[in-house]
Order: C-alpha cells, then structure tokens, then sequence
C-alpha cells in the first residue's frame, strides 16, 4: 500500500453534533452509556437522567453491573472549570457515589491535577476518572465519538496493565475463585439466564448472575466455609433508603410462602432476612455449609446447590418483582415501615 491510499484523521468540534449540553449531550450519553463503560473498563447500566440532590441536578447516575457501585456522570462541552469540580464533589456525597465521572471537551491542568490528588487520598472504594470527549472524522466520514482518559486511580491502571498480560499470579485462592466462577456461568448459560456483569470479577467469592428489576439483584458467595445465594435490594441516591426499606417490608410480609417458595426446609440450610438498618442494602439470602477451597470435589455438588436455588428464587420472586412500580404500590397499601 503507497501513502496516496492512506486518508487523513480530523477532529470535529463538538458542537457540531451537540449544539446543547443538556438538550443534546447528556441525552446521547445516556442512551450510549456502554461506550462510556467501554473505556472505564466497567458494564454501566444508566439509573437516572438529571437526578435531583438538593436544588440541583446531576447529569446521569447509573451504576457499575459489576460492583454495583453507584457511578456518577457530569459532563460539559467547555474546558474544565471550578464550578463543576465543586458540583462534582456535593454529588459524589449526595449519591454516596463509588465511582465519579467527570466527562468534558478539555481538562486543565489543576482539575486533572485535583483528579489526581483526589484518587490518592481515598481509598479503592472511591474512583475519580477524567474523561474527555472527542469526536473524530476520516475524509469526511460522519464524525466518530471517543473517549480519552485523562485522569484514573492508581490501582485501576495497575489492573488495566494487569488486564494486557502481564499480571501477577494468581494466588491459589484466586484461581479457585476464577474457576468455580466459570462453572457457575456455563450453568447459568446453560439455564439460558441472561449474564450482564462479568467483567471484572473473575476472582471474587461472589458472582451476580442478573438484575430481575432495577436496584435488585441475585448472586451467588461462597466464603467463610459456607455457600450462599442472595437476593439483594441496593438503591443508591437520596430516596434510596427508604426505597429500599419498603421493598424488603413487602417481602417480609410475605416470608412464610417465599421461605417455602425457595425450598428452604432447615435441614442444613438457614434463611436469613436482613433489613438495611442503618446500611442501604437489605438482603434475603439462603445459605448452607461448602468450602470450595478445601473440598474441590464438591464442587459440582456445590455448584448444583447455587443453581437450584437460583431457579427457586426466580420462580419464587418473579411475582413480586414484576415490575416496580407494582411492588411500591403494595408497599404503600401496607403502609409506612417502622
């Protein structure tokens, strides 16, 4: 191939395909949020656009599949400045956020600087990244977005590099992890259960098979010598509390038939209901003796276990978890929780 074929990259400015923000912008991020979760490295599923806190709003708040982290998105089309950092940080504790996005056309050197201060005096459970938005065209081609990371955590991009090939070993542990996760997904895949959050977690103790409704999911722990599987209630945000609190009340109004529903007999088995309290989640979970570590050869007993009860919990909470809006509405037929 001679030169004369090769075409030339030129960058479009933004506006030429969002002359708003708020009008343009924050509505094309939404709808193609994967893009965005493409380059963090995340499965982003979108929560709310323009969520309240106090007397402002947020861009977008979603949540990251993968650690059910709440995530928060403030985007502008200008060059950074100090009014949005400021934002920026009153939702991240509005939210209770895990992971803040700041999303702009260009980032000065003391906010990607602020970024990085940030991300080294918090812990892993707290992520700031920088994001700028690009859009590119090729000999003329309709312009192309793209996203460039100007600003990450440290141990984010030790796993990226980690990500590429050249990791560390794995402890014996984590290839346990690693494996018994595996079996549990070509089971789920099996059962035709539509998997969404993989990316990440592939040598954790726990595994979230799917999300049934928004805010609630399933998964599966084996840790501390025993196996569990969980129905989890987690929403993030102002009203996430309570919203949460109502949801489990609904549940537990109902616990003898869900108790029977998933197959719970007490013979080396035990249920347990665990309201929020003063925690945002709520859990209901099932839970029996296995230690995957010691006993590999239980494995495809344990692995039966988790995916049975899988399909009781489906079975058995599909009625109330239709839709959400069906559930509060019983929520508020029972009244306010104590």
């Amino acid at each position: 191939m001679t030169t004369k074929h090769l075409a030339k990259i030129e960058r479009v400015d933004l506006r030429e395909a969002w002359p708003n923000e708020a009008q343009n912008f924050t509505p094309w991020l939404a709808e193609n949020i994967a893009e965005l979760g493409e380059a963090l490295g995340m499965d982003l599923e979108l929560q709310q656009v323009e969520a309240p806190v106090g007397g402002y709003s947020l861009d977008i708040l979603a949540t990251d599949l993968n650690s059910n982290r709440p995530v928060i998105i403030e985007n502008q089309l200008e060059a950074t400045d100090h009014t949005h950092l400021g934002q920026l940080l009153a939702y991240a504790a509005g939210f209770d956020a895990g992971v803040i996005v700041w999303v702009t056309r260009e980032f000065r050197d003391e906010h990607r600087q602020a970024l990085d201060w940030l991300n080294q005096r918090t812990g892993e459970d707290t992520q700031f990244f920088g994001v700028v938005v690009e859009l590119w065209s090729i000999a003329g081609s309709p312009p192309a977005p793209h996203f460039r990371l100007a600003a990450t955590p440290n141990e984010w991009r030790k796993n990226q590099v980690q990500g590429m090939g050249s990791s560390r070993p794995l402890s014996p542990k984590e290839e346990q992890n690693r494996d018994f996760r595996n079996r549990l997904i070509e089971a789920a895949q099996r059962q035709g259960i539509p998997l969404r959050a993989r990316r990440l977690e592939n040598t954790r103790p726990w595994f979230i098979f799917e999300y049934p409704i928004q805010n609630v999911r399933y998964a599966a722990v084996w840790a501390d010598g025993r196996l569990a599987l969980e129905l989890i209630i987690e929403k993030t945000g102002p009203d996430g509390r309570d919203w949460n609190r109502r949801m489990f009340d609904v549940l537990e109004q109902d616990r003898e038939n869900i108790e029977t529903g998933i197959g719970y007999t007490g013979e080396k088995e035990r249920v347990s209901w665990e309201p929020s309290g003063d925690r945002l989640r709520s859990r209901i979970a099932i839970y029996r003796e296995g230690n995957i570590y010691e006993d590999m050869e239980s494995w495809d007993e344990c692995q039966k276990w988790i995916m049975a009860k899988l399909e009781r919990f489906r079975d058995t909470f599909r009625p109330y978890l239709d839709t959400e809006v069906q559930l509060l509405t019983k929520a508020k037929e029972a009244g306010p929780s104590q």
